[in-house]
């Protein structure tokens, strides 16, 4: 009996050699790859990702992190004290899916029925951040930008054309922007000015504020 169980758990669901069919066996259940995405930014405790993703129940989200780290995406830390607490991390593999992410997200944006209206995590903003730069406006300029998103701290550090995201405080951010994830959805990506948007705050050099906001754009819609 011990190796029909073997076999059983072992036996692919898609009788498909392709990379592709693997992937999906990983990250394919419903929520995974969105928890993935919430861990791409570095670890969080389990109450924090729950909190990134408002539609998971606990069980769920205890199955999903299980699956994931039996398949070596994910792993369970200790954080040393005095914070003394567990907290989950993607895998240095776990972590090679971020253009995987990234690269489904810009394509399902294209879509007619995307809803920017529904939940959007601190993590997803800082992402599409990255994801949605437009490499001409940003030319050689120079920026780094921190966010505070909630309980949230993260910067933001223009270079070359490209943009870094990351948790965590910068003494040396040109300007700091507060507000909810979604209060910045119509400024970065709905052309809306800075100065009109009365739901971010914006601490220090205004100008680098409200240039940097203008860098980013979606994809165009699918016709």
């Amino acid at each position: 009996m011990e190796l029909v169980k073997v076999t059983e758990a072992a036996k692919r669901r898609y009788d498909d050699a392709c990379g592709a069919a693997l992937g999906m066996e990983y990250v394919g259940e419903r929520w995974a790859l969105l928890l993935i995405r919430e861990l791409l930014l570095g670890s969080r405790r389990f109450g924090e990702i729950r909190a990134g993703l408002p539609g998971i129940s606990a069980n769920i989200l205890t199955q999903r992190l299980a699956g994931l780290e039996s398949a070596g995406i994910v792993a369970r830390q200790r954080l040393p004290s005095p914070a003394n607490a567990q907290v989950y991390a993607l895998t240095p593999w776990g972590y090679e899916a971020e253009p995987v992410v990234l690269a489904l997200a810009r394509w399902a944006l294209r879509s007619p029925a995307h809803d920017p209206s529904l939940p959007f995590s601190a993590v997803s903003l800082m992402l599409s951040l990255k994801m949605l730069l437009v490499g001409e406006r940003a030319g050689d300029w120079r920026a780094t930008v921190a966010f505070r998103l909630g309980d949230d701290r993260y910067v933001a550090e223009l270079a070359d054309g490209a943009l870094a995201v990351r948790r965590g405080v910068a003494g040396d951010a040109a300007a700091t922007l507060s507000g909810s994830p979604g209060a910045f959805l119509p400024v970065v990506y709905g052309g809306m000015p800075l100065a009109m948007a009365g739901a971010i705050a914006v601490e220090g050099n205004r100008a680098i504020a409200e240039r940097f906001t203008t860098l980013f754009q979606l994809p165009p819609k699918v016709e």
